[in-house]
């Protein structure tokens, strides 16, 4: 008796955009879905078509490439979707893990869908669920904040430069835990001490971290635990390589053990200190990081003063 699956696999693959994952380091990852798919549609549309055929050619698919790239997405989608909507099947892939999770892949989805093409997701490797799952941050006790599998937000890539980075993060712990979870991010190897110094600076040298780095490839690595020691062990390598997660779940405000919330003069002077800005700016700055208004924190900042 053949099953469903056995049916599906026989049947010639139905005209539509495929969103196929791909490995994030070991090519065992990649799934005997994905496989069908890639070798059966008329095209893959990659984020980097030398980077995609060296997985190609592992598999011996033969199937054509075309570039699709953050810089020439706009029109390659515009593209894509002629042929689409005349039929044609096609894939997308990233460089790594799943389209359109910090990745190119969302644009071409829109414009399938606005032209009543069938948009098909391909399971398979992601760096934030695989970094999440083996974290220990999804439970309870110090390592955790008690968020289940379940609570969890996903931001992407922090800003580049510092200024914007730690209003970032500001408005991260303003906003609260509760209903976040654990948060993840990515990040670049040259830049995580940096963003550590930042996690550090706003959530204090105790907050628990994990850096995921180089998942499911030969040097994967977690590291887990206080932030300033996490910090302090990777300022100690000659360099840090490979592509990184960073996450971690803020403490709740009735667990931290009765420490007051920075006030905004403390916020003001820490700003105007460690990015040499006026006064005037430091306000706007901790300002938007709390969602008030700019006369609200100056009311409050005079308040304070007045103590």
């Amino acid at each position: 008796m053949s099953t469903d699956q056995d049916r599906q696999e026989d049947r010639p693959l139905a005209p539509g955009l495929y969103l196929v994952a791909t490995p994030i380091g070991n090519l065992e990852d990649i799934t005997l879905r994905g496989l069908r798919v890639l070798r059966s549609v008329d095209k893959i549309a990659c984020e980097d078509t030398r980077q995609t055929q060296k997985l190609l050619n592992h598999f011996d698919i033969r199937t054509p490439t075309v570039s699709y790239h953050m810089h020439n997405e706009a029109g390659r989608a515009t593209e894509l979707a002629t042929a689409l909507k005349a039929g044609a099947r096609i894939a997308v892939v990233s460089d790594a893990g799943t389209p359109g999770i910090a990745d190119p892949g969302g644009q071409i989805a829109l414009a399938a869908i606005a032209a009543g093409v069938p948009v098909f997701p391909i399971p398979g490797a992601n760096a934030a669920i695989s970094a999440l799952i083996a974290s220990g941050l999804a439970g309870t006790g110090p390592a955790g904040n008690g968020a289940t599998p379940e609570t969890f937000t996903f931001h992407g890539f922090l800003p580049a430069k510092e200024g914007q980075r730690r209003t970032a993060l500001e408005a991260l712990r303003t906003r609260g835990s509760q209903s976040q979870g654990t948060l993840i991010f990515y990040e670049a190897p040259h830049r995580i001490l940096d963003t550590l110094a930042d996690v550090e600076a706003i959530f204090g040298p105790t907050q628990h971290v994990v850096v995921a780095r180089e998942l499911t490839k030969l040097h994967e690595e977690f590291l887990r635990g206080p932030v300033a020691e996490i910090r302090a062990t990777l300022a100690a390598r000659a360099s840090v390589r490979g592509e990184i997660v960073l996450l971690f779940a803020p403490v709740p405000a009735d667990a931290s053990a009765g420490q007051k919330p920075r006030s905004i003069a403390a916020e003001v002077r820490e700003l105007m200190k460690t990015q040499g800005l006026s006064e005037k700016d430091a306000l706007k700055q901790v300002a938007r990081a709390r969602n008030i208004g700019k006369s609200e924190a100056y009311r409050e900042l005079q308040r304070e003063r007045t103590k």
